[in-house]
């Protein structure tokens, strides 16, 4: 017999609008998995049990009010959707993954977290994050490290890694989660979940904590690829101060609806080099990614392989301005000696960086940006690239970090995130999909990036992947 986080986030909310499911049976469901399970899995950085109940009664007393008058409720009404502990809910803990902002309170909400209150969503509580949301995995000085439930003993990936942790998991039924170099795409990956970043301007960075470079955003996580569209929808839209603002689908379309459309016949580029000098990409990875090239031809799309050359000029700008964004993350005083020894390092480089040096190597993101949009994928141009999500399979907990030498982690970071950040850097949209799992049952994902503004493409054309390779059916044996 199915239990409850067996159904989709989509299968809650309308057995919440029929009044079939309870939304406080719901919520004391997950926060009895999240209790006897997050020791484990390292989830959650802070549980919010007392926000979450109150918000289920309410959620409760307002969706029989609806049945009763008629009225329509939001699509996630009532379904819990956790918080990355990147971002601020006024009254909660936000560490940011640091011991430095252990205590830190914030009075204040972030936009997407306004989003989901104004949907009706539950706050379980703020998932798990490496300290800034720096490096690809999911390790600080707070908590237990997050990991994938295929696998115990390795990495749920990083930065969002507590939040593919809980929906992997069975915790929670899709999470909100944040992307400045592939945070959502990793952790989709090696948890075997359906995970979109969305185009820069998609979704609203402010009120306080603006990406100045336009690198990061928020995006969701889910299993199922109409779940993380309904929650792009709770999460997406302009609002006030917000510096970017990314093409608004046409009146009366969402993306939840583009899951339920055929996205034609698309032109297809297919990347199995890494775009970086010296990385060699996994032979799991790289069948991943022909296998689903194969599947997508099958399906009638034209899939062409594509090479191009390697180049260590986009590294180094994306270096500067990581480093730069990392060294601006305020710390309180006498803080500094509690941070990581990666934080503490890329800090210190990034104080180097000249005002000029980091002004070019935001010009040099225009302009790949540019020069991708005029040479590979201009109207008649390729419509998608589809390429590996990461150039490994999910790696044991650990594996990356090195305390000792953080310049050699961070080219070890790099080696294994060689295809996410260019998406960062150009602001196009791009999604991973879960597509394959190795011989020893670790998932692989492989990704697919669209023309900026254009998720609606994306989510109609993972929907057919979903369609004709059905992976939601997939759980791990933690599950």
């Amino acid at each position: 017999m199915a239990e409850l986080h067996d159904l989709t986030a989509l299968e809650q909310a309308e057995g919440i609008r029929s009044g079939e499911i309870s939304p406080v049976e719901l919520t004391e469901h997950y926060l009895t998995r999240i209790e006897r399970l997050d020791d484990t899995l390292g989830a959650f950085l802070t549980r919010t049990p007392e926000i979450a109940r109150k918000q289920a009664s309410e959620a409760e007393s307002e969706a029989a009010a609806a049945r009763r008058e008629g009225r329509e409720l939001p699509p996630l009404y009532g379904v819990p959707v956790p918080v990355k502990d990147l971002n601020q809910v006024a009254g909660v803990r936000c560490t940011m993954g640091s011991r430095a902002l252990a205590e830190n309170v914030p009075v204040l909400d972030d936009h997407v977290v306004t989003k989901l209150r104004t949907g009706g969503t539950i706050l379980l509580g703020k998932t798990n994050t490496p300290e800034f949301g720096l490096p690809c995995y999911t390790e600080n000085g707070l908590a237990p490290p997050a990991r994938t439930p295929w696998d115990p003993e390795r990495s749920a990936g990083g930065s969002s890694g507590g939040a593919a942790a809980a929906v992997a998991g069975g915790l929670a039924p899709l999470a909100h989660a944040s992307d400045g170099g592939g945070s959502i795409r990793i952790p989709a990956s090696v948890c075997g979940l359906f995970g979109i970043k969305p185009s820069r301007g998609r979704i609203s960075g402010g009120p306080l904590l603006h990406d100045v470079s336009g690198l990061a955003t928020s995006g969701p996580l889910a299993r199922t690829v109409a779940d993380a569209a309904t929650l792009l929808d709770v999460l997406a839209g302009p609002m006030p101060g917000d510096p970017f603002a990314a093409p608004s689908l046409r009146p009366g379309e969402t993306f939840a609806g583009h899951a339920r459309r055929d996205p034609g016949r698309l032109r297809i580029a297919c990347l199995t080099e890494a775009p970086v000098p010296g990385v060699e990409v996994h032979p799991d990875c790289r069948t991943a990614t022909t296998d689903t090239a194969a599947l997508l031809s099958g399906l009638g799309h034209e899939v062409e392989e594509l090479s191009l050359p390697a180049d260590d000029g986009i590294l180094t700008a994306f270096t500067r301005v990581w480093s730069v964004l990392a060294a601006s993350r305020p710390v309180p005083p006498g803080g500094e000696e509690l941070l990581m020894p990666l934080t503490r390092y890329l800090r210190s480089r990034g104080a180097e960086v000249s005002g000029t040096e980091f002004s070019r190597s935001l010009y040099a993101f225009r302009m790949l940006a540019q020069s991708l949009a005029d040479g590979l994928m201009p109207p008649g141009g390729y419509d998608v690239i589809l390429s590996p999500t990461v150039a490994a399979p999910p790696v044991p907990v650990g594996a990356l970090r090195n305390d000792a030498d953080p310049q050699a982690e961070f080219a070890a970071i790099g080696a294994f995130t060689p295809f996410t950040a260019v998406y960062n850097a150009t602001g196009q949209p791009a999604v991973s999909v879960p597509l394959q799992w190795n011989a020893e049952g670790l998932p692989i994902g492989v990704m697919l990036a669209g023309r900026y503004g254009d998720e609606a493409t994306l989510i109609a054309l993972s929907a057919q992947l979903e369609q004709a390779r059905p992976w939601a059916g997939r759980k791990p044996a933690m599950w």
